[in-house]
């Protein structure tokens, strides 16, 4: 594995979204590891493809999630730092399909939170701030990319797959909260 430059910023996007739920009602960490493969899908068509919760070794929950942001495909491992009801704090050294041929590694953090608007409502934030990898800096740079431009691209495509899905989170998550979704 690759060493992850943390002291450089990939991408980072965030978006909300208002549910017609009170914060009381709403469990982000239960949602998510309760999560259907088919309620994942319908949260980003057709970018999302499988989810799936296992543990690590040392017992703490994870999320697998398949999507293909942009023209490549994400295989994220995310490790749940923080896992609450109004909170939940993901990690992911998520591997990256970028060709049959190049396969290279990039870390995601996945924040998703709410807070009250007010007795009846709730706004949901959906934050994702990516950072790559040493391996994923060489293979831009031997693109001819510079840093600069593989992260501009990198936030356009970031922006967008998080424009569409922090929504469609959003009222699962209300779903959830409803006693609608299982």
């Amino acid at each position: 594995m690759s060493k992850i430059r943390e002291d450089l910023t990939l991408a980072n996007s965030s978006f909300s979204h208002i549910i017609d739920v009170p914060v009381e009602k709403v469990d982000i960490g239960k949602w998510l590891f309760s999560l259907s493969e088919a309620e994942y899908q319908r949260c980003c068509p057709p970018d999302h493809i499988a989810v799936g919760t296992t543990t690590t070794e040392d017992g703490r929950p994870m999320s697998i999630n398949v999507e293909k942001i942009g023209t490549s495909l994400s295989i994220q491992h995310y490790v749940g730092e923080v896992v609450e009801k109004h909170k939940c704090r993901m990690v992911s050294t998520t591997d990256i399909f970028i060709s049959n041929e190049q396969r290279t590694q990039m870390q995601v953090i996945w924040e998703l939170s709410v807070k009250p608007v007010n007795a009846e409502q709730t706004e949901f934030t959906n934050f994702v701030v990516t950072h790559p990898s040493e391996h994923l800096l060489r293979i831009f740079e031997d693109q001819g990319l510079t840093f600069e431009q593989a992260s501009a691209s990198r936030q356009k495509i970031s922006e967008d797959h998080n424009r569409r899905e922090a929504p469609l989170f959003a009222e699962s998550i209300a779903r959830a909260a409803r006693g609608e979704v299982h």
